[in-house]
């Protein structure tokens, strides 16, 4: 059996999915893996030997398997890709890539691309569907211009002053909205996503303090491609919660909640609800609580004489508005109250208990 060879290794700029691409004599493949090792997505890219017929494809050993001679361009085979001629562009989301060659688009994985759910990603290789790999002339017209934004936005993050305009452009939004800065701290880990938090201190028309991340909204979510046509209404928030309690402590949710959804490969939404990751150095602010609940409107549970949230609508990123999702947190049988029901029914349930938006 020949060796197999890796001609690309590359993980994520936010460090939650890898891409290796191999090839063992025989094919060659992509692989989409998540940080548990587990391979999300496996893409054939290109047979090196005649290809068999449908039915007659080599017994599963191991290896990726050989194209069926009627799904390829080249059923007797094609040379080798050059490994130095393979380059990845991470798609601004970070849930999805495209490779390239000195040919052009080679392959995409698009977010929503998941081997379990029979959906693999697109090869130039491969005519019409199966389940190795899906053509990539049905599609390139359509996904080109997702390859050429991701290329320009990582080169716009490159630039010396791109993290420096995101802070600019929320932080100012922030003062116009919700008023003076207080404290200001970092609450990633030095890689994407970068994400700040802003103090807007107590004031004497308000008597409770808003944090709020900065930077969330500096890319967009992932996923949401799997649920909607238009992505635009979603994919860039900003997180926000309001307290009585010391700031330094209630800032230290969003050092895993801001992070959260480019991590994890998820999106956040009204409504949703979010369990707890539990840890350490949060543990007095989450006391009983076990998840969080993000809504953009906590107006339900104002009605006990704290009053609406600043409003911080009318904020936009590279053309997305940005929507603030507020953080309550909620207990274990209100998470799962939420999950049975929905968050409108849960804010109805947690008003007519006389639970406030603002955290003590």
């Amino acid at each position: 059996m020949a060796t197999t060879r890796i001609l690309l290794d590359r993980v994520s700029p936010y460090q939650s999915r890898r891409l290796i691409v191999e090839c063992d004599g025989r094919t060659t493949a992509a692989y989409l893996i998540d940080p548990r090792g587990a391979v999300r997505v496996p893409v054939w890219l290109a047979n090196h030997e005649l290809a068999p017929d449908i039915g007659q494809e080599t017994p599963d050993d191991g290896r990726a398997p050989l194209m069926p001679a009627q799904h390829t361009k080249h059923p007797q085979g094609r040379a080798p890709f050059d490994p130095d001629r393979l380059r990845v562009v991470w798609f601004e989301e970070g849930d999805g890539i495209a490779l390239l060659d000195s040919d052009g688009l080679l392959a995409i994985i698009p977010g929503w691309a998941e081997a379990d759910r029979g959906l693999p990603g697109y090869a130039r290789e491969a005519i019409g569907r199966s389940p190795y790999a899906w053509a990539l002339d049905d599609v390139a017209a359509q996904l080109w211009p997702r390859v050429v934004h991701a290329e320009a936005y990582w080169q716009w993050r490159e630039a010396p002053n791109a993290w420096r305009n995101v802070q600019r452009t929320v932080f100012n939004h922030l003062t116009r909205t919700v008023g003076p800065a207080g404290h200001y701290w970092d609450v990633s880990d030095g890689h994407a996503p970068l994400i700040r938090v802003s103090e807007r201190p107590a004031t004497p028309e308000r008597p409770y303090t808003v944090l709020s991340t900065v930077g969330m909204c500096g890319q967009r979510m992932p996923t949401l491609d799997r649920y909607m046509a238009d992505t635009s209404a979603y994919a860039r928030i900003e997180l926000a919660l309001a307290t009585t309690g010391p700031s330094h402590l209630a800032a230290r949710v969003f050092r895993w909640l801001g992070t959260f959804p480019w991590r994890a490969v998820t999106w956040f939404g009204p409504g949703h609800s979010v369990k707890w990751m539990r840890s350490a150095e949060d543990s007095p602010l989450r006391g009983d609580n076990a998840a969080v609940l993000l809504v953009a409107d906590p107006g339900p549970l104002a009605g006990n004489g704290s009053g609406p949230p600043p409003d911080t609508s009318g904020l936009q990123f590279h053309g997305d508005p940005v929507t603030w999702l507020w953080v309550i947190p909620i207990t274990r049988p209100e998470h799962l109250f939420a999950k049975e029901h929905d968050s409108t029914t849960l804010l109805a349930k947690l008003a007519a208990e006389g639970r406030s938006w603002i955290m003590s």
